[in-house]
């Protein structure tokens, strides 16, 4: 089981740090429904989440990817392709990085957070988790590795306790803003509009490294599975 958690632990702190999410629900958390769209939204990126790497696994699973040289070969190909596109967007978003004194400008949609409904709520964490391509990459990236191992490396159980695993940490920096606003009464309030502000400030920096990394990480492990 350790084998099977260590392959999804990086792609996991990868998509747990990622600054827009977790600016989006600290936004929630001062809106008028903060207590209902905060929560839903939270539920809306663990389901998302869940279903991605699910149909990802049993994609790989069926296709016999761990046993199968083909389809652990086009496995890896799709990895290799997917860091390729991470290591592309590193470069761009580097070039495009705000200049020192600038603010990054933010999604216009974060302006309207506070009119948001509950059901725009748990929308918007879909659309952030599966339709947004870097968080989509991580989340394809760790089910696609446990399926090229699973039933060979580590048992399918195993595999399928390390994505809960894998969902659990990509969700904890989201779920901690959530609670945190619920018991930490009026010193939250201060605390997170602290953390927002570093997020929004750092965001370019925080996604060009995650970039590179992830994506230097997705060519390596694609490269050293062709067979």
């Amino acid at each position: 089981m350790r084998q099977a958690i260590s392959e999804v632990l990086p792609y996991a702190v990868g998509l747990a740090i990622v600054p827009i999410p977790i600016i989006a629900v600290i936004l929630m958390l001062f809106s008028n429904r903060a207590r209902v769209n905060a929560p839903l939204f939270l539920l809306g990126w663990v389901v998302t989440l869940g279903v991605i790497v699910a149909v990802v696994y049993a994609v790989a699973d069926a296709a016999n990817a761990s046993t199968d040289s083909g389809a652990s070969d086009s496995s890896s190909t799709i990895q290799i392709v997917l860091g390729a596109v991470l290591l592309v967007l590193a470069v761009r978003r580097w070039r495009h990085r705000p200049a020192p004194g600038d603010e990054e400008p933010m999604p216009k949609w974060m302006s309207t957070v506070d009119a948001f409904t509950p059901a725009k709520g748990f929308g918007l964490a879909i659309v952030l988790c599966a339709l947004n391509p870097k968080n989509l990459i991580l989340a394809v990236g760790a089910a696609a590795a446990v399926g090229q191992s699973a039933g060979v490396a580590y048992s399918r159980s195993d595999a399928v306790v390390a994505l809960v695993v894998f969902v659990v940490l990509s969700s904890v920096t989201i779920a901690v803003p959530v609670v945190y606003a619920i018991v930490g009464g009026e010193r939250a309030g201060h605390t997170l509009n602290g953390w927002k502000a570093w997020l929004a400030a750092n965001n370019a920096t925080v996604m060009t490294v995650l970039f590179l990394v992830f994506g230097a990480l997705l060519v390596a492990k694609g490269t050293g599975r062709l067979s």
